[in-house]
């Protein structure tokens, strides 16, 4: 069976008025993104919060990826913003099943993130219960951090155990590496920086697609 991939724009600002001109931009060449949602705590920045986005009234379905602690808190307010799916991080929650089960129960889909070096042994037990596992391929909170070339191995590692799971790699990702993480296994691969610090988002986002469907043959 071959593989669809998608690149999915990473939405991560501080600004209200920057993630008003981002989502109108992303609105021109996709469909779906993924907001970023730092708290100041479980990862060192902060950005924009729930109503900023809620404020939106956007075309674009979407997810968001939580980078907080206590993510059990944003999730009623994030259900009446629109969200489809709610990605929070395995190292934020001491029952991280319950998390699961209560975006569940909210009826919509969970996600879990993983930081680069959070062995992909502690959530196994749980990528049944999830609609995706989501890779960080840099340590979290920091806009244009590099890439970690060693994710990729439980790229691969993930993806022979779990074939069905869809799998997503977050952080760093640019032109020259985005093949190679397609060829990882990589299902859904979350780009900003080298998407919306580029001059023409679009024609950047869509030459990113077209790479990422070349690192598939």
């Amino acid at each position: 069976m071959s593989r669809i991939i998608r690149v999915v724009p990473a939405i991560l600002t501080e600004e209200p008025q920057a993630l008003k001109t981002m989502v109108r931009q992303a609105e021109t060449f996709c469909n779906y993104a993924q907001f970023d949602i730092m708290d100041g705590r479980f990862v060192p920045s902060r950005s924009i919060e729930c109503e900023h986005i809620a404020a939106l009234n956007t075309t674009l379905s979407w997810e968001v990826h939580l980078m907080v602690e206590n993510p059990e808190d944003y999730m009623t307010d994030f259900l009446k913003a629109g969200a489809q799916r709610i990605t929070f991080h395995y190292e934020a929650s001491s029952s991280p099943e319950k998390v699961i089960n209560l975006i569940k129960t909210l009826g919509l889909e969970a996600g879990l993130a993983l930081n680069p070096e959070t062995p992909l042994s502690a959530v196994l037990p749980l990528v049944s219960e999830v609609a995706g596992i989501l890779l960080l391929s840099v340590h979290p909170g920091f806009y244009g951090s590099p890439f970690i070339p060693e994710v990729l191995q439980k790229v691969t590692e993930l993806r022979s155990i779990y074939p069905e799971i869809e799998i997503g790699v977050d952080g760093g990702i640019k032109e020259s590496n985005i093949a190679q993480v397609a060829q990882a296994g990589a299902d859904a691969i979350c780009v900003g920086s080298a998407v919306f610090l580029k001059p023409q988002p679009a024609e950047s986002y869509q030459r990113l697609s077209a790479l990422a469907e070349e690192g598939l043959n």
